[in-house]
């Protein structure tokens, strides 16, 4: 009844869901801590990081395991030019497009002489790339300090415009509004024009080019479409987009250091995608949601267990772990399409099981 009205009428849920996004860190303040502010901006994180994976492994279908370097390329070149490191303070409006154009750099870097690449292969060196550019960024403190090594680089500074800092608490029109509410609606302007982008490119001619290659690069090629150029082109926007939430990152945290991008974190942005819906941005918008709160609210898990228990019985950080990886588990057996799939996936994934049960039929008519 509700989502029939809402069909009908489109302007009044685009308003109600304009007003609760604008409310929604006030609520969450209020409701759950200052804390779950915070929360919310990095779930806005990974959604960038999500959406800019996407295009390459759900729209143009390669598998990459590395795409946490060009995040860490982002946030090192924004903490390298707005922090004492090197003397320089530029302002944050021309630092942050140079983060996510190096990171383009590098996405075309990886991609060329990957080309001829597919599957396992193609994971093992996007991995073997990521695990390079941390080891790099680790051990670039000799003889010339460029990334002060496992100590990081500290004392970053915040997003400003003009005089106006996005650090401390400010008040504005009566409210007061700390940094994390500020940086709120920072990343959430970037995250709506990730979105437009992003669904932009799945309607273009690129977008059905990347999915005719998602589906067979032979055929894709017989057809007259330039593989190579496609290919390099879903690297390229994909690590700009990283390299934008790695900036984003770096002016939030205010410190970063090798160990913020770690293999896990490319994994569980792989993760994301498939758990949401690998190729539909609701889907993974909501896959990046989840598996952003979940792992904080799964913290409360040793409270939990004093109370019920008396004591704790299992480390929580490890209990959080296994209930994640037997959610994964359940995902993959009962609903490998993902929460809220594209139709085209999920008639693929039907499609296979009805297959899967004719053949099973013939066999069984085949004995008999």
């Amino acid at each position: 009844m509700i989502m029939g009205f809402f069909r009908k009428h489109p302007q009044i849920a685009f308003v109600l869901l304009a007003a609760l996004l604008l409310a929604l860190p006030f609520l969450v303040g209020a409701g759950l801590g200052k804390s779950w502010v915070r929360v919310l901006d990095f779930v806005l994180l990974y959604v960038i990081l999500a959406l800019g994976l996407n295009i390459v492994v759900g729209y143009a279908g390669l598998l990459d395991l590395g795409f946490v370097a060009f995040y860490a390329l982002g946030a090192y070149v924004y903490a390298w030019l707005a922090s004492p490191h090197f003397g320089l303070h530029l302002p944050f409006w021309a630092v942050l497009p140079l983060g996510a154009a190096l990171a383009g750099v590098f996405g075309v870097l990886l991609g060329t002489p990957t080309l001829r690449l597919r599957g396992d292969y193609l994971a093992i060196v996007t991995l073997g790339f990521g695990e390079i550019i941390r080891i790099f960024m680790n051990n670039l403190n000799a003889p010339v300090n460029i990334t002060n090594g496992p100590q990081g680089i500290n004392l970053i500074d915040p997003v400003a415009f003009g005089g106006f800092a996005f650090a401390g608490t400010h008040t504005l029109l009566g409210l007061k509004v700390s940094a994390a509410h500020l940086y709120y609606y920072l990343f959430l302007a970037f995250t709506l024009a990730t979105i437009f982008v992003a669904m932009r490119l799945q309607d273009s001619r690129i977008g059905r080019a990347w999915a005719a290659i998602r589906e067979d690069e032979v055929a894709a090629a017989a057809m007259g479409i330039n593989t190579r150029n496609v290919k390099l082109l879903a690297f390229a926007m994909g690590a700009t987009f990283g390299g934008l939430a790695g900036g984003l990152f770096a002016s939030f945290q205010g410190f970063i250091s090798p160990e913020s991008f770690n293999l896990l974190e490319s994994i569980m942005i792989l993760c994301m995608i498939v758990l949401g819906g690998m190729g539909h941005i609701p889907g993974v918008i909501l896959g990046a949601v989840l598996l952003t709160v979940l792992p904080e609210a799964l913290r409360h898990i040793g409270d939990i267990q004093r109370a019920w228990l008396g004591q704790v019985v299992v480390d929580p950080a490890d209990l959080r772990m296994l209930l994640f990886g037997a959610a994964l588990v359940l995902m993959m057996l009962y609903r490998p399409e993902g929460l809220i799939p594209s139709r085209q996936r999920k008639r693929e994934f039907h499609a296979e099981d009805s297959v899967a049960e004719q053949e099973q039929a013939s066999l069984y008519d085949a004995r008999g």
